[in-house]
């Protein structure tokens, strides 16, 4: 593939979304730019606080378990509230959070702190991905959640790098620093950022609203393809998270150095920052179920290769198969997610899939850890490889016909707005003609009305 090739790819990936898509495509970037808190809060207790390593994963935990109530909070308010008060206020929720780290000292402040943290940075996802929703034609869908995907990693990269290099100023500066592009991101969609949430139906012979169906998180389980959905994706979430707390362990027991499980973790950001457009070309236009059961076999595959690896280039190796899953299955499962969803429950929809995340982003650290220190790294890359095996399998057989469907009327759903905005356009073009040629055609008539009066005149 040649330069120009892979310029012209890139232009057809990231062309065609509305103005108002690349305005939260900005602020995730700038949100993420100055993630410090999530990447240094652990060096941060153990280091310039001397916790325990032990409280230092605790709080971590922390974070997650706040999402796990912050995702259907932030649901239930985007689509309550509307999707731009949601985001705002969660970023300088997660702002003025960061500032109290930055002050806070005492070890229960802190584990308070990050808990309210993750409540607000999960709780803001669902309006992130409800405003997509709303504003991208739904055959783009996938397509731009791969690009916030990718804003958000490279913004992450960027933090990593910018962190490493600015942290001989303190870890409360880079906490500082954190708050400031967190708010700066509210500002970014308070000031470009249009209110997305869709208008309530009205009753044509009334003129008068039509009460939306009350949603809880309840209801939004009721729907079973949804439900199943969920249930896979945190299956496959489990197995994504687990070389973050594993993949360290298991490379300190080869005889590696700390220093090593750096340099490989890296390809994992290298990997998205570098192929996630190309990855997104490729897998264009694909089956969604076949898209999700592919990244579900990559997770299992590059797991479970992690028990064969007992070098740094293979340890890399396997962390390039599952960043390939990842920047597979992350999109596709959000837009799946988006077709699914009423177009009035969209935040909630979202807010429940993020629930999945959460839970994993709490649970799995906890039993990975427990799988090393007891049966073994190998066991935990066996039941990983299980894990993602069974997650394709389910796509497979439990989903292949739901989400075709709503990929078929995700294509109808596009063609009847795309009727709509031709006959739009055309009654545009209409009426632009008739006021083109409005003043010949007044003047004809009047000059015959004066004929006619000058007539019953001279008969008279």
């Amino acid at each position: 593939m040649t330069i120009d090739s892979l310029r012209r790819s890139a232009r057809a990936t990231v062309s065609g979304l509305p103005g108002g898509f690349w305005w939260l495509w900005l602020s995730t970037l700038v949100n993420r730019t100055g993630a410090f808190v999530l990447t240094f809060l652990s060096l941060y207790l153990t280091q310039e606080l001397g916790h325990s390593a032990w409280f230092a994963g605790l709080v971590v935990a922390l974070h997650g378990l706040g999402g796990v109530a912050g995702s259907p909070l932030g649901g239930m308010l985007t689509d309550r509230w509307g999707r731009r008060p949601t985001m705002v206020t969660m970023h300088l929720a997660a702002a003025s959070c960061a500032v109290l780290l930055a002050v806070v000292t005492s070890a229960w402040g802190i584990a308070l702190v990050v808990l309210l943290m993750g409540v607000a940075m999960q709780g803001v996802r669902p309006s992130i991905n409800a405003t997509i929703a709303d504003m991208v034609p739904a055959h783009e869908l996938r397509r731009a959640y791969a690009l916030n995907y990718w804003a958000l990693n490279l913004g992450f990269a960027i933090a990593a790098i910018g962190g490493g290099v600015a942290i001989v100023l303190g870890y409360r500066t880079l906490f500082l620093v954190d708050a400031a592009a967190t708010a700066l991101c509210a500002l970014i969609v308070f000031l470009r950022l249009p209110e997305t949430r869709p208008a309530a139906a009205v009753d044509a012979s009334t003129g008068k609203a039509v009460a939306e169906e009350k949603v809880s998180v309840l209801t939004v389980l009721r729907d079973a393809p949804f439900r199943t959905l969920v249930a896979l994706n945190l299956l496959v979430c489990l197995v994504f998270t687990a070389p973050w707390i594993g993949l360290p362990l298991t490379m300190t027991g080869e005889g590696l150095k700390p220093s090593a499980y750096g340099a490989v973790i890296a390809v994992n950001g290298i990997v998205i920052v570098g192929f996630q457009l190309l990855v997104n070309k490729v897998t264009d236009k694909r089956s969604p179920v076949l898209l999700l059961t592919v990244s579900s076999l990559l997770f299992a595959v590059g797991t479970g290769a992690t028990a064969l690896a007992g070098s740094s280039v293979a340890f890399a190796a396997t962390v390039v198969v599952w960043t390939i899953g990842e920047m597979v299955h992350v999109p596709t499962n959000a837009a799946a997610t988006a077709r699914l969803a009423p177009e009035h429950a969209r935040g909630r929809y979202q807010g429940v899939m993020g629930m999945s995340w959460a839970v994993a982003g709490f649970v799995a650290p906890i039993l990975a850890g427990w799988i090393v220190d007891g049966p073994g790294p190998d066991v935990l890359w066996i039941a990983c490889a299980v894990i993602g095996g069974i997650a394709a399998l389910g796509y497979q057989t439990r989903l292949r016909t739901a989400l075709a469907d709503a990929e078929e009327d995700a294509v109808q759903e596009d063609t009847e707005q795309d009727v709509v905005r031709e006959d739009t356009e055309q009654d545009v073009v209409r009426q632009d003609t008739v006021r083109a040629t409005a003043p010949t055609a007044a003047s004809e008539p009047a000059t015959g009305a004066a004929a006619g009066a000058a007539a019953k005149v001279s008969s008279s």
